[in-house]
């Protein structure tokens, strides 16, 4: 499948060389709002075609796009590609908004065309182990995730703290432990649209945006403690509380390159350590995708829109709680 990515950035790089792990996929084009910097990113990969947005999208050696431009962007151009009968893949937040997000799964099912968000630690084999130890219940009951996601930004400068660019720990970070809520309540049976935000706390930064955020995401006896930051290192660890059991993720992310690994159950036959398969999570991602196009189908299992919807929702309401102290 021939692959364009739209907004040449860091992520893109990582993207890139995820191509070469996939079965499915390779580089054809890149688009940026700079012809030059679209051109040079094209070179180092080995890219046939560069140039402007418009001029990738509507390139007829192109099947998919990556989108990784900032956040605010990303709706126009999803929305232009999947018009254009293009594939999508998304870099996470799909949009800053619920009804936006809305709108683009609208788009695609009228297209018939996939779209998928890119929250890389869905499309493994740990995060299918995961799915089923929830689901089968080996730790019982699921009831208390606690789960966080965070760095130190050093400078209060660039992207991260721009109100205009949607920065913030919320949209950058926040939607991995929130990710994993839905992930881990649709698993225990739990319809994402039933998650509510609960709690919310945090800290509006001199630029205007949210560094430093926990909230606690509730339905029924189920509850997810989460965390997320700008401004401090956080543990990438999750621990999820079973009625009958514990379950534990050392790293519940992975990297960029590589997909999470081990977890540990904790139940009354004592501890037990579970590997999955690691495999590197972009080209898992476009795997995905390409296997949607292959099939007819327009959303992942893996992500499926209901659930970028949740994310979505749920991030708005956190926000807002933010904002209104």
């Amino acid at each position: 499948m021939r692959w364009a990515v739209l907004g040449p950035g860091q992520i893109a790089e990582s993207f890139a060389a995820g191509l070469h792990a996939t079965r499915t996929g390779s580089l054809a084009a890149v688009g940026s709002s700079d012809p030059a910097r679209a051109r040079a990113f094209a070179d180092r990969y080995g890219a046939e075609h560069a140039g402007g947005y418009d001029d990738v999208i509507g390139h007829p050696g192109v099947d998919a796009v990556y989108v990784s431009t900032v956040h605010p962007a990303h709706r126009a151009l999803v929305e232009a590609a999947l018009r254009a009968g293009r594939a999508v893949l998304c870099e996470k937040p799909l949009t800053t908004s619920e009804a936006e997000t809305r709108q683009l799964f609208a788009v695609a099912a009228d297209a018939g065309v996939p779209l998928v968000e890119a929250y890389k630690n869905r499309f493994s084999p740990f995060a299918r182990m995961l799915d089923d130890i929830v689901a089968t219940g080996e730790i019982g009951a699921a009831r208390r995730l606690s789960a966080s996601f965070g760095f130190r930004a050093e400078e209060r400068t660039g992207r991260l703290f721009d109100p205009a660019l949607a920065g913030g720990a919320l949209l950058d970070v926040g939607g991995y432990p929130l990710s994993l809520a839905v992930q881990a309540a649709a698993a225990a049976g739990i319809a994402p649209d039933e998650l509510r935000i609960a709690e919310a706390r945090g800290d509006i930064g001199p630029t205007g945006v949210d560094e430093h955020a926990t909230a606690v995401v509730a339905a029924g006896d189920f509850e997810a403690h989460i965390e997320t930051s700008i401004r401090a290192a956080l543990p990438r660890s999750a621990e999820l509380i079973g009625s009958s059991g514990t379950l534990r993720l050392p790293d519940a992310w992975g990297s960029r390159t590589a997909s999470a690994e081990h977890l540990l159950i904790e139940t009354g036959g004592g501890p037990q350590t579970r590997i999955a398969a690691v495999v590197h999570p972009f080209a898992a991602e476009a795997d995905a995708v390409a296997a949607l196009l292959a099939g007819g189908r327009v959303e992942a299992d893996e992500m499926p829109g209901s659930h970028s919807v949740a994310v979505a929702r749920l991030l708005d309401d956190w926000a807002a709680a933010l904002h209104r102290g």
